[in-house]
């Protein structure tokens, strides 16, 4: 069984995440590393409803807020050199980032 390196990405806005998948998925081609993804996993919506009036009087009227986290699965060869590229990637604030080496 070979070993692989999972990356997990996960944050609120899409561009973010696809900007990081595109700087990763450049760092195994130039390292000639063989990789697979990005996946996307499904995404998770977080809802809060809430009325807008405070003190309850006047018209039952609500607002709807939502966040999104959206979610990206990359498997690499853990290649020494590749893995310290990765490390050193700049990652915006919002983006979660959680690398493991399953083998």
């Amino acid at each position: 069984m070979t070993q692989k390196a999972r990356i997990r990405l996960s944050g609120p806005k899409i561009g973010q995440i696809n900007e990081i998948t595109e700087q990763i998925k450049s760092i195994a081609e130039n390292s000639k590393t063989s990789y697979s993804g990005p996946i996307p996993l499904p995404t998770k919506k977080l809802k809060i409803t809430t009325r807008k009036s405070p003190d309850g009087e006047g018209k039952a009227s609500w607002e709807r807020w939502e966040m999104r986290l959206h979610k990206r699965v990359i498997d690499l060869d853990p290649n020494e050199r590749a893995m310290r590229q990765v490390m050193r990637l700049q990652v915006p604030d919002g983006v979660n980032i959680e690398i493991e080496v399953k083998g």
